[in-house]
């Protein structure tokens, strides 16, 4: 089994976060052969140093997201390429910061390359959510409909590359990781994370676009994956020991679920309350991810039978330890 537990990492050790980054805009960065990253300029308190764009292959390439609408990043996208086509263009998930690039990127391609896109797609898993982020603007992308439909273990090849999707829901309902596979240009145990897992910070998980036991799970079916070596993540650096992060972030979410609960149990009987308890100190400006991830865990424990609601899930909303 690799369930992650309290004793797979003391409670009170900081997470091993990595907040460098070696890049520069507009530049783009050979990671392995056949893996090139560029950040786009769109730095941010959810976004870190900006979002990553990936080409993967040598001769007719793939890209993963192609991140924000800004033409500096789009002609950096296209000078790396250097002429090869970009014949397929992958989606980790329909957030805006992700996908924004998208249309005027094939508006360039498709006149000269016959591009196709790939992803999960919104359809029934966006049912019910909001187009609002944690720093309070809309943000899911809702027109986005893939020209290739991927559901959990889809395998898609190009002529020196392969990447398969793995379905991990949580941060979003569409989410999709990307596993690097029987490549020639590039070794195996590579997983794209998307912003599932990143080194930089821990993930968003703000409901009713987030899920925590989604969430939890995913983590927990990247772990199984023993063979994987490095992730590369949506925002921030690489990964090197995946395994180690996973655990850790499993034990974090735990142990962030547990004092959630005690604060409920000595009498802070709201999400507000909660969070100027287990969050204290934390910069204004997040305070409100912080409230959502606290209402993701809070509807967590109310699905395992610990806590009630007084009314609907609220930030003001009363709460109860059963």
């Amino acid at each position: 089994m690799n369930k992650a537990t309290a004793q797979d990492l003391p409670l009170n050790q900081d997470l091993p976060l990595k907040g460098s980054m070696d890049f520069a805009y507009g530049v783009a960065r050979e990671l392995l052969p056949g893996v090139t990253r560029l950040v786009a300029n769109n730095p941010g308190p959810f976004t870190f140093k900006g979002t990553n764009s990936y080409l993967i292959g040598r001769q007719d390439l793939a890209l993963i997201d192609p991140g924000p609408a800004d033409d500096a990043h789009l002609d950096a996208i296209l000078a790396a390429a250097a002429g090869r086509p970009i014949s397929h263009i992958f989606v980790t998930h329909t957030h805006r910061d992700h996908t924004d690039a998208l249309a005027p990127l094939l508006e360039r391609l498709r006149p000269l390359y016959e591009t196709r896109t790939y992803g999960f797609g919104r359809g029934a898993a966006n049912m019910g959510a909001k187009g609002v982020s944690p720093s309070g603007r809309a943000f899911i992308d809702e027109t986005f409909v893939p020209d290739v439909t991927l559901k959990h273990g889809a395998q898609v090849c190009g002529a020196d590359w392969a990447l398969r999707a793995i379905y991990t829901p949580g941060h979003a309902p569409d989410h999709l990781c990307f596993a690097l596979e029987d490549c020639a240009a590039a070794d195996s145990g590579v997983v794209f994370s998307g912003d599932h897992v990143m080194a930089w910070n821990t993930t968003v998980v703000a409901p009713p676009e987030g899920n925590m036991a989604d969430y939890m799970a995913s983590l927990e079916l990247l772990l199984q994956r023993s063979g994987d070596r490095l992730l590369l993540p949506g925002h921030g650096g690489q990964i090197d020991h995946p395994r180690r992060m996973l655990r850790a972030y499993l034990v974090h979410r735990q142990w962030r679920e547990q004092a959630i609960l005690r604060a409920i149990r000595d009498g802070h009987d709201t999400i507000r309350k909660i969070v100027a308890i287990v969050y204290r100190g934390l910069d204004q400006q997040l305070i409100n991810a912080a409230a959502l991830s606290v209402l993701a865990h809070v509807e967590h424990l109310a699905n395992a039978g610990l806590v009630t609601f007084d009314g609907a899930a609220s930030f003001d909303g009363m709460l109860c330890a059963v």
